[in-house]
């Protein structure tokens, strides 16, 4: 072929079709007509000489071809964002995006916090925040839809040859109770009062849920024989539930800072246990980084660091040498981008 059979519209648009699952909702997150999406998709179809859609159900569903081009799609509309990151950088010497990523807690908790103090230094970058699951989101920093991310999960085997994996900070899941449980005048419960409580606990495939179950175990506590009376899919529900006297929790310190201040949550620690977990920032060394993304793993990252070697480490290996870090300039947003 002496042209290309496709242009990047029309990939957006395939990508969009593909998220969204119908022509009209393609056409409306892409403030587009629908006929105008409709027309892009035959043109499509036609120069290529295949069907990219089964048109017989309700839900727009991709054929095997459109699965293949949407495939490599995501590639190449990626790879023309990162294009455009690195000349914005060449030619005006600027960091105009950031893209950080992170796990459910680490995104919801940890993560605003410095990107707080990264706007106050660097108040013109355009910030995006992506929450979602350690897997997901390793995947995102392996295809360079994210800068850098800090996790609390294992990222899949299959990207471990990819992506670089650094040990950041010890995160620390606290027993809590209820202001009026009874055992909220205690400073410290005994292993065995464990099994005495009822628990209110995240799903058992959740990151936290199995780091929590692993570390548990090692202390020699039977997590079988722990009553999970109910199971939540948010932090936020399992804080205000506790609160209400339903039970008790495993939860992340840095997720129950104000509800300790307001006296509204009791932090109860257990005999000689300590349950903690590792958090980890990845980024993958083949792809290329703005720099917003240097000034953060600089400036940043070590301000927020409980492993000490990350200090130095992280520097090092994320960073280029920077010049001239005033000149990090660029729109003035923060999104954050949840799935």
């Amino acid at each position: 072929m002496s042209d290309l059979p496709f242009t990047l519209d029309q990939l957006r648009i395939l990508k969009a079709i593909a998220a969204e699952g119908s022509f009209k909702r393609a056409a409306d997150s892409l403030y587009v007509s629908q006929p105008a999406v409709s027309l892009q998709v035959q043109n499509l179809e036609r120069q290529l000489d295949v069907p990219l859609f089964d048109r017989g159900g309700r839900r727009a569903q991709l054929t095997e071809a459109g699965y293949l081009l949407l495939s490599y799609g995501e590639k190449i509309l990626t790879l023309c964002q990162e294009t455009c990151r690195a000349i914005e950088d060449l030619q005006h010497l600027q960091g105009g995006t950031l893209v950080v990523g992170a796990s459910q807690t680490t995104g919801t908790y940890l993560l605003p916090r410095m990107i707080g103090m990264f706007r106050q230094r660097y108040p013109d970058v355009t910030v995006q925040l992506h929450v979602h699951s350690t897997r997901r989101t390793a995947w995102s920093v392996a295809n360079g839809q994210i800068d850098l991310a800090i996790i609390g999960g294992e990222i899949p085997t299959e990207l471990h040859e990819s992506l670089q994996v650094l040990p950041y900070a010890e995160d620390e899941l606290a027993l809590i109770l209820s202001d009026s449980h009874p055992f909220a005048s205690l400073e410290t419960v005994q292993r065995e009062d464990l099994y005495k409580l009822q628990f209110i606990a995240l799903d058992s495939q959740s990151t936290i849920r199995k780091v929590l179950d692993q570390v548990l175990a090692r202390y020699g506590i039977e997590t079988r024989r722990l009553r999970v009376e109910m199971e939540l899919n948010s932090i936020e529900a399992i804080k205000n539930a506790v609160q209400a006297g339903l039970g008790a929790a495993f939860v992340s310190v840095s997720a129950i800072e104000k509800e300790l201040q307001m006296q509204v949550l009791r932090q109860i620690k257990i005999e000689q246990v300590t349950v903690k977990r590792m958090l980890s920032v990845i980024y993958n060394p083949n792809r290329y980084r703005s720099r917003a993304a240097e000034a953060f793993a600089k400036e940043i990252l070590p301000q927020f660091a409980t492993y000490s070697p990350i200090v130095e480490d992280t520097v090092q290996d994320i960073n280029h040498p920077l010049e001239d870090m005033d000149t990090v300039t660029s729109s003035n947003q923060f999104q954050i981008v949840r799935f």
